[in-house]
């Protein structure tokens, strides 16, 4: 039932212009799976991000997309903005998030480059995981000169060449950076001075390049709509130089100049575990586990229930279970837990209601494991496989048996629910006797036809019973 994700971070060069940027968000969103999770605008380096997930399937057409949306709409011959850029699209990055590897990132980077320059005549150097030269592996290499310059040493110099496309950029929209990393945290600390030599000197005191922190690659940019200087920086692996040991050496060396910070800003999202790690650092809690945290333990508890989504993923598959059975079991469980409700809310015993969703939510994985173990008998070999599959047609034909007989009782307080329950309601005790109706039809038709594999006997002749009072 595991989801596959992958996380897209693409970098636009726009920064000013809302609409511009709503457009390009509404290019994502269009695209079947694809979730815009936040959007960040900064006027000064005249640049957006915006972060969005989407199934490894989808992910490549969402970015393509953006792609083609922003060279509509940006043209960087009027461009102007602090923040180094080559692109319209000027970064696409693919972070494996659940479910996918790095390689698998690795190699929708590469498609998405070949699609750029397909499609929209966008040429693409690759990056991070998903470079082909050394070289490339830091963006800052192949961002040097910026658009204007590459545009013109890439048709003279073979060793600007791009990855894929011919060696001449888009006449408006550059060149793109595909590639593949973990996580990234874009995280900014601003000064208290307008003075951008300061910022300068502590960004190269601090990143890995010219001998600070691993992991840090940072520069110093002004904010002239703010008066500020500001260094701004991308940490690729917090778990190795957390935040706050980069924050703190900025502040540390920054007082040296007499300078403060007056604040700092993350552009797009960072893990929860970045936080709980500032948290443990700054508070000094005494064997602090990300467990202590509320929202942590309530996330790790209903972890343990399966959620709709995972459910209806598995129901979806090309798998044998779980199915028909397991379906039946939780329409009765949600024409249980409507019961419930309306009781709750009239006022009335929801006891029994709450009785019988947890008989059906549990029926659910019952019946998958049920017709689970038919399959598994009748793998056996013919000569051993007869009492197997005798036991395990039983189960199976047990499980919605007893759903069966569950949601006929569960009709029946339901009935009797919306002749005392407030007219207000009647939508809701509608929906749930309609789901317990079809529970019972799906369970009835499990039943049926596990019934002639069943042997002539006592049993068979309990559940031929049950069908006919039913």
């Amino acid at each position: 039932m595991s989801r596959k994700l992958v996380e897209c971070v693409p970098n636009f060069s726009e920064g000013r212009d809302r609409q511009k940027v709503d457009a390009i968000a509404a290019a994502i969103q269009g695209v079947p799976g694809a979730i815009v999770l936040d959007m960040e605008m900064d006027a000064d380096h005249n640049r957006s991000v915006i972060t969005f997930v989407a199934p490894p399937e989808t992910v490549m057409d969402a970015a393509l997309a953006a792609a083609s949306k922003a060279a509509e709409l940006i043209d960087l011959t009027t461009h102007q903005g602090v923040h180094p850029r080559i692109g319209a699209t000027d970064v696409i990055p693919f972070v494996p998030l659940e479910g996918v590897t790095l390689e698998e990132c690795v190699q929708i980077a590469g498609k998405t480059a070949a699609e750029l320059w397909k499609r929209l005549r966008i040429p693409a150097y690759l990056y991070e995981a998903a470079a082909k030269r050394q070289d490339r592996v830091n963006l800052e290499n192949i961002r040097r000169g910026q658009f204007e310059g590459l545009r013109e040493e890439v048709r003279t110099n073979p060793d600007r060449a791009p990855d894929l496309g011919d060696p001449e950029l888009h006449p408006t929209a550059g060149a793109t950076v595909v590639g593949a990393r973990k996580f990234l945290i874009a995280y900014n600390i601003n000064l208290g001075t307008a003075d951008v030599e300061i910022a300068k000197r502590l960004a190269k005191g601090i990143r890995h390049s010219t001998g600070g922190f691993r992991h840090v690659k940072a520069m110093g940019v002004p904010l002239e709509s703010r008066g500020l200087a500001q260094v701004s920086m991308n940490l690729t692996d917090f778990e190795a130089t957390p935040v706050h040991r980069v924050f703190e050496c900025v502040r540390s060396e920054a007082e040296r100049f007499g300078v403060p910070v007056v604040g700092s800003e993350i552009i797009g999202l960072i893990p929860k575990k970045a936080l709980e790690m500032t948290a443990d650092f700054y508070l000094r809690v005494e064997n602090f586990q990300p467990s202590m945290v509320l929202e942590n333990r309530v996330a790790q508890e209903m972890s343990k229930k399966s959620g709709l989504s995972e459910f209806l993923d598995a129901l979806s598959a090309a798998t044998p279970t779980p199915g028909g059975g397991s379906a039946s079991a939780a329409a009765g469980a949600m024409a249980a837990a409507l019961g419930a409700m309306v009781a709750r809310l009239s006022k009335l015993d929801s006891s029994h209601f709450e009785e019988d969703r947890a008989f059906l939510a549990e029926a659910v994985q019952r019946d998958a494991d049920a017709y689970s173990a038919v399959v598994t008998a009748y793998k056996k070999p013919k000569d051993e496989r007869g009492p197997f599959v005798e036991e395990a047609m039983k189960g199976a034909t047990q499980v919605p048996l007893e759903v069966l007989e569950r949601t006929r009782a569960l009709s029946q307080r339901l009935e009797q629910l919306a002749a005392s329950s407030p007219s207000k309601f009647g939508s809701d005790v509608t929906t749930a006797r309609a789901l317990a109706e079809a529970a019972q039809k799906g369970a009835r038709a499990n039943v049926e036809i596990n019934l002639p594999y069943l042997p002539e006997g006592d049993y068979r002749s309990a559940v031929e019973a049950v069908l006919l009072a039913s």
